[in-house]
């Protein structure tokens, strides 16, 4: 049985990886082996940078909440133990939403925290 070669398979293949590593700098984005090595590490990062971006997201959310119920004189464990326990089925995306496009709304989700840890408090 004759031999076979991979001829444009392995072309293909090369081609593949080039492709995806153009605008690499230098070695990585024209030697095969360079840019398979620059690819996986690059895979690596994106997949973990995609978990630390809900990180940061979250984050700002709750920094936006924070200085939202201080300028009502409130403070944010306070805030959303009370929306919790009012059964407000918002999440913190939502809340830093409303708190910046809907002050009013804000106020008002800010007095039934209030209220609920109030009453909470005084059973």
């Amino acid at each position: 049985m004759p031999r076979v070669r991979k001829g444009a398979a392995r072309t293909q293949a090369r081609s593949r990886t080039l492709r995806a590593a153009r605008g690499y700098w230098g070695t990585k984005s024209r030697h095969k082996q360079q840019a398979k090595v620059a690819l996986m590490r690059a895979g690596q990062f994106a997949y973990r940078d995609r978990r630390a971006r809900r990180r940061d997201f979250r984050r700002l959310w709750i920094t936006r909440i924070t200085a939202a119920c201080r300028m009502r004189g409130t403070r944010y464990s306070r805030f959303i133990n009370g929306v919790q326990r009012a059964g407000v089925l918002l999440n913190r995306k939502m809340l830093s939403q409303i708190a910046i496009e809907d002050p009013k709304a804000f106020d008002q989700l800010v007095e039934l925290a209030e209220a609920n840890t109030i009453a909470e408090a005084q059973k």
